[in-house]
């Protein structure tokens, strides 16, 4: 047995007993001293089809496939979406099955709740640990570009996500040998030792650069391969999945026909308006009394007003007036791009800015439907026409409503105001773009309030 079926047998096993153990604190809750074993018999028989019914689930989630849940996002995701459709559906077989003498419709969501924080733990605790101690799975590089250099750096800086390297199938050249050299790689020149290569580094998945429909020369190999049970993957997906990034490098206009199809978004997008209007009017009574706070403090402790207001650009580059609290000094620069530990932030703006409590007031430019929650955050509009200028496709950011936070600010990365810079924010937005999804969203609030709590901004 193979290390990825033994990790599969190992999460299937303790999957199962969680679902065994919450329907044992389910019970006990609901009967406490009257709990008999003939109650436990009765409830065990009739949850066994709900137990088959969450594994099945969990398993056409591709919970048990370690491709798609190589980080906390990803496993977060899934893990919702199949406790959601699991609970649905097992209301609808206690709906159509009578069961005398128990009430299994009530101590459903007892047991549903239970099981859904048990196996998220279980679940971020075996990612931590196959990450740190398990053996990864051994990959090789089919072809080489920029974007294999970036992948491969990418999993050698990030040895949690899990991937070893081990070859590259490629044509010598200088600049694929100093790669080789620096990151422990072998190249392999000749297609015909692809398979002996494979057996010797034990290889589980082949990183394509090009579809397999262009590797002609290849394919014989490849299909050869097919009972050894090597995946394939194409490498911009694979690069996305890793890096929560959209390479520029493979960008042309098909691209954008072929991934961004806003009519598919339409009922996510209003019902996410909903959203945005129900929680900025409540979090700004809610964040009353702490304005006026801050406000006092902000008079005390700098001249100037209380409010910054700038000039943003929106969706579809519709400008509006963007609110922030002061956290800068009074200049005549002011509208400069802010810089890391830029002298003109005040103490207080230090905190205010670590804490992100500088930008309650964009909950006002939320309810007006300027911005949202969650989007690529807003740039004014010359700063918009000098990147249009100079990066390809830098205006599709416009496409959807920017946010108070998004996927590039919970990256972990500080991004200057820098071309270079902003080429990597464009590749964390055009992700959020392509991807976005309530799952995305609520990830990157819950990531943006850690954030706030850890004083991690900036």
């Amino acid at each position: 047995m193979n290390n990825k079926k033994i990790k599969q047998t190992i999460l299937f096993l303790v999957d199962l007993s969680i679902l065994f153990i919450s329907l044992k604190i389910t019970l006990i809750l609901r009967y406490a001293d009257e709990l008999s074993p003939e109650i436990e018999e009765k409830h065990f028989q009739i949850f066994i089809p709900v137990f088959l019914l969450w594994l099945m689930i969990f398993y056409i989630n591709s919970l048990y496939d370690f491709k798609k849940i190589i980080n906390q996002n990803k496993l977060i995701e899934r893990s919702i979406k199949s406790a959601l459709i699991s609970f649905f559906l097992s209301m609808i077989l206690f709906y159509l099955v009578p069961y005398a003498q128990i009430t299994p419709k009530t101590n459903l969501l007892i047991f549903a709740s239970f099981s859904f924080v048990l196996f998220t733990l279980w679940r971020l605790l075996f990612l931590s640990i196959n990450k740190k101690y398990l053996p990864g799975s051994n990959i090789a590089m089919i072809g080489y570009n920029e974007i294999i250099r970036k992948t491969i750096q990418a999993i050698k800086k990030n040895p949690q996500l899990g991937y070893n390297v081990k070859f590259l199938l490629s044509e010598k050249n200088n600049v694929l040998v100093d790669i080789a050299d620096i990151y422990d790689l072998k190249i392999v020149e000749d297609a015909n030792q692809l398979s002996r290569a494979i057996k010797d580094y034990k290889i589980d998945s082949l990183i394509l650069e090009k579809d397999l429909g262009e590797m002609k020369d290849l394919q014989k190999t490849l299909f050869n391969l097919l009972p050894s049970g090597i995946n394939y993957y194409n490498l911009i997906n694979f690069y996305e999945e890793i890096s929560g990034q959209i390479p520029l490098e493979i960008l042309n206009k098909a691209w954008f026909l072929e991934n961004l199809n806003l009519a598919e978004k339409r009922t996510f997008e209003g019902i996410k308006r909903i959203f945005d209007l129900f929680l900025s009017f409540f979090f700004l009574i809610f964040a009353f009394p702490l304005s006026i706070i801050i406000a006092i403090l902000i008079k005390i402790t700098s001249h100037g007003p209380v409010m910054f207001k700038q000039t943003r650009s929106g969706k579809n580059n519709k400008d509006f007036n963007l609110y922030k609290f002061r956290t800068m000094r009074v200049e005549k620069n002011n509208h400069a791009p802010t810089e890391e530990n830029d002298p003109r932030i005040t103490v207080l703006g230090k905190f205010l800015r670590k804490s992100r409590i500088d930008e309650i007031p964009q909950l006002l430019n939320v309810l007006r439907g300027d911005m949202s929650f969650v989007g690529p955050r807003p740039e004014r509009p010359e700063i918009i026409k000098e990147l249009a200028n100079n990066i390809p496709f830098y205006s599709v950011r416009s496409l959807v409503k920017p946010g108070i936070s998004g996927w590039d600010q919970i990256s972990g990365e500080y991004h200057s105001p820098s071309v270079e810079d902003t080429y990597k924010k464009l590749q964390y937005d055009l992700f959020y773009i392509k991807n976005r999804s309530f799952y995305l969203d609520i990830s990157i609030i819950l990531k943006t309030i850690k954030t706030a709590l850890g004083q991690e901004g900036r």
